[in-house]
């Protein structure tokens, strides 16, 4: 797969679905309280000038901001940036839509930047780690959140993908998604191997738990983010949706919640 194809698959799903990983995942919380983009955001304190790197609806732009940061963003997706210019937060703020692997800024002209859940989804992974290597001052500072997969157990994520697992086996290849970004990018090592030859430092990793329990129908808005139904049949998703939430009324507490639980990785170094 060509990184113009990736590239074109996740373009049309942004514009279909603007600002749906937001939605999803600004809901959860880590053991502590915070959200995954809280989380990145205080990995950056005391550096001012903030490039969000893959900053979709600005979301993670706007909590920045509200922290006294500098911000700029660059996306892929228009849409995704329409929805970030609505934010008054960001009536200042640079938002371009660009390509991680050819930045359009000058060099050193960020001191720290982050990336939610978009650097795992990247092609040609070692340009954009030079990309960001040029785009920061010496010693700037970078903050990545990658997902992680389900948390273990047997909660709705765990029985979303044992529903998904055998559609997308018997899908034909028209019905499947991409493979999008590098393997490496789902652990420590392969992490090291990608940002070490630019000159960051060896990455500090370290896996939060985050909670996204909530009613049936609200887990499925969750976990049906991924990518990988939109080039399903629709009847196919319906049907995976109405089992769903068929199974997981079964999950609920005591509460009427239904568990949900997900990994995510945070990742950090230094440039220099």
């Amino acid at each position: 797969m060509t990184t113009a194809a990736q590239e074109a698959f996740l373009r049309a799903f942004h514009a279909h679905r603007p600002a749906v990983t937001s939605g999803a995942m600004s809901q959860g919380r880590a053991s502590d309280g915070r959200s995954s983009y809280e989380i990145l955001r205080d990995q950056v304190e005391g550096h001012p000038r903030v490039l969000d790197l893959g900053c979709g609806d600005g979301f993670l732009l706007d909590l920045l901001a509200g922290a006294g940061h500098v911000v700029t963003g660059v996306d892929l997706s228009g849409a995704e940036l329409l929805v970030a210019r609505q934010r008054p937060s960001l009536a200042a703020a640079t938002l371009l839509e660009g390509r991680a692997q050819a930045l359009p800024f000058t060099d050193g002209a960020f001191d720290a930047c982050v990336s939610h859940m978009a650097f795992m989804l990247m092609p040609e992974v070692e340009r954009v780690a030079a990309e960001l290597a040029r785009v920061l001052m010496p010693g700037g500072r970078l903050a990545l959140v990658l997902g992680g997969g389900g948390a273990g157990g047997d909660g709705a994520y765990e029985l979303f993908q044992r529903l998904l697992r055998p559609v997308l086996a018997d899908a034909p290849a028209e019905h499947r998604t991409p493979r999008l970004g590098d393997r490496r990018t789902r652990h420590r090592e392969g992490i090291d191997e990608i940002l070490t030859p630019p000159g960051f430092s060896p990455v500090e990793w370290a896996t939060e738990q985050i909670d996204l329990s909530g009613s049936a129908e609200q887990v499925w808005s969750t976990v049906s983010v991924t990518y990988n139904l939109m080039p399903l049949d629709p009847t196919i998703v319906k049907s995976i949706e109405d089992e769903f939430l068929s199974q997981a009324a079964g999950l609920r507490d005591a509460g009427g919640r239904v568990p949900c639980t997900m990994n995510v990785h945070v990742v950090t170094t230094t440039l220099g």
